[in-house]
């Protein structure tokens, strides 16, 4: 006795019913195949989007710390005499204490904000804004060694890893916002990524270059030199 097969089971169907059951299998396969691409697609991002704000967290965990440092160097002893830069009026330890309490108060913010699940980013941008503006208080010139070096590092740092970050965001939203992931639910209980927004160090201006020689001295200077006869 054979099996029996879906023409026996269900008789009466006809050519056009077949292949309107053909084509409805075969949609379901390719809408199937696609929520399964898409969901682990927005998986792999929400993991990408964890990392990068966990590089974040950890930039600005470091700007703080060097904040700190420079904070401890700018509040003891006098301003040294930097050659053609104006010196900044004001108490050398009011801005050395505003910049600790700033660094400190961002380091609280981020690391409740950036590290803890579910956590806003408004109270971390606020305090790092402040930051921001502490240190452009701060004559790069005149800290010690490779003071100034560093917190140039550590703010190139947060400008890298708030730019890898807010790219994972942008690419997580547009996922997100495709009509099969919103329709289907694709994206689970996970809480949406929200762009992290701060103002960028004020550029520096370049050192002022040498003023040019004279045309003049510069020809007697290269005749000294290859002709005996002239004074040297």
């Amino acid at each position: 006795m054979t099996a029996p097969t879906l023409a026996v089971l269900v008789p009466g169907l006809t050519a056009a019913s077949w292949s309107l059951v053909a084509v409805t299998l075969l949609v379901l396969t390719v809408v199937t195949v696609l929520c399964v691409l898409r969901a682990r697609r927005l998986d792999r991002l929400h993991r990408r989007t964890d990392a990068a704000r966990a590089g974040l967290a950890d930039a600005l965990e470091r700007r703080g710390q060097v904040a700190l440092r420079v904070a401890d160097a700018w509040g003891t002893g006098p301003p040294p005499v930097v050659p053609g830069r104006e010196q900044r009026a004001g108490p050398r330890n009011a801005v050395a204490l505003g910049l600790r309490v700033a660094a400190t108060d961002a380091l609280t913010a981020c690391r409740d904000g950036l590290r803890a699940a579910g956590a806003g980013l408004e109270p971390c941008e606020v305090a790092e804004n402040t930051l921001t503006r502490r240190l452009a208080a701060v004559d790069r010139d005149a800290l010690p060694g490779g003071l100034a070096g560093e917190l140039l590092d550590a703010e190139q740092l947060t400008l890298l890893s708030r730019r890898v970050y807010n790219d994972a965001v942008r690419d997580t939203l547009d996922l997100r916002s495709r009509r099969l992931v919103r329709w289907l639910r694709l994206a689970g209980t996970a809480p949406a990524p929200v762009y992290f927004e701060i103002a960028d160090p004020p550029r520096r201006a370049p050192a002022p270059l040498p003023p040019p020689a004279a045309p003049g001295a510069a020809a007697v200077t290269t005749a000294a030199g290859t002709d005996p006869g002239l004074p040297g």
